[in-house]
């Protein structure tokens, strides 16, 4: 069976297929990866291939120890070491200057590399024993919902791989925040639950939201459409969903389940439950049989932006039966 438990024979099973080239997924704390050995540009072009993705997208290597950010980075700033000590392991991915070796194939031909370093126990004890960086952008076919579950991963892109850990659910279950680090000044490419604050609070200044206009690197879930269910999706205000009908499948968080929708979920009222559940919330709606999803207008506040960032990329890429968005 492709879906193992990370057992240590499991585990070092793994790392071996990584070595040979082929693709292993492994859970994180925020959505399972479709791991290949970063090093090796044959292996990450086999990601490339098992999720439609773009050559020119970049992947996201992960570590298991900041100390081998100097194998894949040059020029690291004091204020990505000090980032380092506070979030790895954990939600952050950094973006740095890549070191000359690091492949084109895991940059997207850009003189940038994003690292992070997970914060899941299985993950981590697959890096240890394959002893190298692991390329793992989320594992489903580009632009769709991203996998919280191993279920989800056979689901999106089983064919392709060696292995399956199952390391249970993710606990974040939205991707990781992407800050860059290579331009002097600090910039969120993509909103995390390690928001603005946070980040502040360890570096002393606050890191500016990417402008839709920026000239910056090109980075993993900033496409205006991605993470999308094949159902039209659209936003609904608490007042719409009291008549939301058979056709449609609900997620809301403030409102009671009405009668007549074809599925109502209610998720969590604060953002970091919200997330948890979302992808797996989407997929639940997605595969309802409605003809329509109404998601519940998200609350304001900045602890909501990572949740409205996903929800309004959903949005834009929802309804497209291809699997290109």
């Amino acid at each position: 069976m492709i879906i193992r438990p990370p057992t240590p024979e499991n585990i070092r099973e793994a790392a071996a297929m990584l070595r040979a080239g082929k693709l292993v997924a492994l859970p994180t704390e925020t959505v399972y990866g479709l791991g290949a050995d970063a090093s090796n540009p044959e292996a990450a072009g086999r990601v490339f291939a098992a999720k439609n993705r773009p050559a020119d997208h970049p992947l996201i290597v992960h570590l298991a120890d900041a100390a081998q950010m100097t194998e894949w980075a040059r020029a690291i700033p004091k204020e990505a070491i000090a980032l380092a000590r506070a979030f790895w392991p954990g939600p952050l991915t950094m973006i740095l200057p890549r070191e000359a070796d690091v492949p084109d194939a895991v940059t997207g031909g850009q003189d940038t590399v994003g690292l992070r370093v997970p914060d899941h126990p299985v993950a981590l004890a697959l890096l240890r024993a394959f002893g190298g960086g692991i390329a793992a952008p989320s594992a489903n076919r580009f632009g769709r919902i991203s996998p919280t579950t191993a279920q989800h991963v056979e689901e999106e892109v089983g064919p392709h791989l060696a292995m399956i850990l199952d390391g249970g659910p993710c606990t974040v279950g939205i991707e990781s925040t992407i800050l860059d680090l290579s331009r002097g000044e600090p910039v969120i490419l993509r909103p995390g639950m390690i928001g603005i604050d946070a980040i502040a609070a360890v570096i002393g200044r606050r890191p500016r939201l990417r402008g839709h206009t920026e000239n910056a690197p090109r980075v993993s879930g900033s496409l205006a459409a991605h993470y999308a269910p094949r159902t039209p999706m659209n936003i609904a205000s608490a007042v719409d969903l009291h008549s939301a009908g058979v056709d449609c499948a609900v997620l809301a968080h403030s409102v009671a389940p009405q009668p007549g929708a074809a599925m109502w979920i209610t998720a969590p009222a604060d953002a970091h439950g919200y997330a948890h559940g979302l992808y797996a919330n989407l997929r639940a709606l997605d595969a309802s049989g409605a003809t329509r999803i109404l998601l519940e207008t998200l609350p304001d506040g900045s602890d909501w932006d990572a949740v409205r960032d996903r929800v309004g990329r959903a949005v834009v890429g929802s309804g497209d039966e291809q699997d290109e968005t």
